[in-house]
């Protein structure tokens, strides 16, 4: 977590990108890419959940093996549901015109999600379906209002419902704020085993939407400490030659 600190703040990286996804109910999380585990449990997931709808085109299987150092037989094994040679690239199973049909529009490539709209936000959103029986899917999502994604998770997750509480605002109007979600039904995971699942699941997404993040940080950290290196034998150096000059 430090490595990742000192390179977001050398480099000039935004430690609050999750705000460029807008929004309400943004929780943290702390998607570490370098928890190799994590990533492995998140790609897991994205396979059995996501890949369905949504593709990663921009991520090759062999790629992936690599970096998770998984064997071929591994990848084909656990992985591969819908590629058919290790160097194809992550595309979903459904036809978009199928997809388009069901959901009302072709379900996003998740590439470069969580670097466009940032990993808490991506957290968020996961975490956030509700009860809405005025929506086609029967949920909405309190991150996204009128997201056409249905709650994919719910098995897991369980149902919930958003609560609400009574504001009043600088005029004295009330409205009415979101409070907290209640579980109305409960999932196959509890709420503390499905934070972590979809946090490793937010670590995939992260990772895949820039797989060289951390050879690029470390590198940057090394560049920035010769500058620094170079700089101070260079006013050395200055001091030297000048300190005869009044």
């Amino acid at each position: 977590m430090i490595r990742k600190t000192i390179a977001c703040i050398l480099l000039g990286l935004p430690l609050l990108a999750s705000a460029a996804g807008g929004g309400g109910h943004i929780q943290h999380v702390n998607a570490d890419i370098s928890n190799e585990a994590a990533v492995q449990r998140g790609a897991k997931y994205y396979v059995n959940y996501c890949l369905g709808c949504h593709s990663a085109q921009y991520v090759r299987y062999n790629r992936l093996a690599l970096d998770l150092e998984l064997t071929e037989d591994q990848l084909v094994e656990n992985l591969m549901f819908t590629g058919e040679r290790p160097h194809d690239t992550m595309e979903n199973a459904i036809p978009s015109t199928d997809s388009a049909n069901w959901f009302g529009r072709t379900p996003p490539d998740l590439s470069l999600t969580a670097r466009a709209r940032g990993d808490d936000w991506v957290y968020s959103f996961l975490k956030s379906f509700y009860v809405d029986p005025t929506k086609p899917t029967g949920v909405n999502n309190l991150v996204l209002e009128g997201a056409s994604m249905p709650h994919v998770l719910w098995e897991l997750q369980g149902i919930q419902k958003a609560v609400y509480r009574t504001d009043l605002d600088a005029e004295g109007h009330p409205h009415e704020v979101f409070d907290h979600f209640e579980l109305v039904q409960p999932g196959a995971m509890t709420p503390e085993q499905f934070d972590v699942m979809v946090q490793d699941l937010t670590t995939f997404l992260t990772y895949i939407s820039e797989p060289v993040q951390l050879k690029r940080q470390s590198l940057g950290i090394k560049v920035i400490l010769f500058l620094v290196v170079l700089f101070l034998f260079a006013f050395l150096y200055k001091k030297e030659l000048w300190k005869d000059v009044h």
